[in-house]
């Protein structure tokens, strides 16, 4: 059992349905998405770094891109949704649209591969020796 399916397992209702969706769009939109964790919380990584992560507070469901920049890039859309420079939030009653989310999770995949371009597959990046 990985770590957003152990985190989901904590959470109840439908606030589970909610970040369950989450996880399930960002794993249609990158597939090689592995479960682990970052910044302590329980999270899809791509490429070694954090793709994606959602949970539940005490008063609403966070979704956080680790990207200030991809907020600011759909701030447009998030109209009805408080954000802050690293979280976007929304709750079970008023969920992200899809297309918004595949917009968050393609433009931090993005993200990620313009700053990984020696990745190898681990968890560090490295320089490749020719």
């Amino acid at each position: 059992m990985g770590e957003v399916e152990t985190y989901l397992g904590t959470v109840d209702s439908a606030d589970r349905a909610a970040l369950e969706r989450v996880y399930s769009v960002a794993k249609d939109v990158v597939p090689d998405a592995v479960e682990g964790t970052s910044y302590g919380m329980a999270a899809l990584l791509y490429r070694g770094k954090g793709l994606i992560a959602t949970v539940r507070a005490k008063s609403f469901l966070s979704l956080y891109p680790y990207s200030g920049a991809v907020i600011a890039a759909v701030s447009d859309a998030l109209g009805d949704f408080e954000t802050t420079t690293g979280s976007i939030h929304y709750s079970a009653e008023h969920q992200l649209p899809e297309a918004v989310l595949r917009c968050i999770v393609g433009a931090r995949r993005a993200e990620i591969d313009r700053t990984s371009r020696f990745w190898r597959g681990n968890d560090s990046p490295s320089l490749e020796q020719e």
